[in-house]
């Protein structure tokens, strides 16, 4: 039987409507680092990198008996501004595509991609729907959480793709949005 993490890790590929507070362990990804806009030709080759890495893993696991589901497309997502990250040209925007890998995979089972692992901690989720163009009220939202509850950004903004933009509607497209968070010192 495949491990598919999307079933078996309910806390990390689920999110209320409502902005939530959750903490987040260790995992291991496949990872690709890049600039440009999202959907741009370095953005697009990036990602075709990144999931020939995710396979070439999950046919050594399955090699080993160890079989899995590629897990969803994620980005941590900034940029080298003061500025509000809105309002900086898509084409300066910074990114790190990832996809989670098992435990059981190791860097060595990785080839093509960085494998990294990333702690993120006390973590702000929800979860939004739509177009990504309209991320700005749900990441609003968000903030005016993060202000009632005393925290702070405390790391990169995270994305997970849930749905595949070639074969949903942009209007039902389910993106989970986490920022990393500490909480501010009196």
């Amino acid at each position: 039987m495949k491990l598919d993490l999307t079933k078996t890790d309910k806390n990390y590929y689920a999110a209320p409507a409502n902005p939530v507070l959750r903490t987040f362990g260790t995992y291991s990804y496949a990872t690709v680092t890049g600039s440009g806009a999202p959907l741009g030709p370095a953005y697009t080759e990036a990602v075709a990198t990144l999931y020939r890495a995710a396979y070439g893993a999950k046919k050594l696991a399955k090699a080993a008996d160890q079989d899995f589901v590629v897990a969803k497309l994620e980005g941590l997502w900034w940029v080298e501004s003061d500025a509000p990250p809105l309002t900086i040209p898509r084409e300066e925007w910074h990114w790190k595509m990832l996809i989670r890998l098992p435990e059981y995979v190791t860097a060595d089972m990785v080839s093509g991609a960085t494998f990294e692992t990333l702690t993120e901690g006390e973590s702000i989720q929800i979860m939004h729907v739509g177009p990504y163009s309209a991320e700005p009220e749900t990441l609003s939202r968000m903030d005016a959480f993060m202000q009632a509850e005393g925290l702070t950004m405390n790391g990169r903004h995270h994305e997970i793709y849930l749905s595949d933009p070639r074969k949903s509607a942009e209007a039902t497209m389910k993106t989970i949005l986490r920022h990393p968070v500490r909480r501010i010192s009196a």
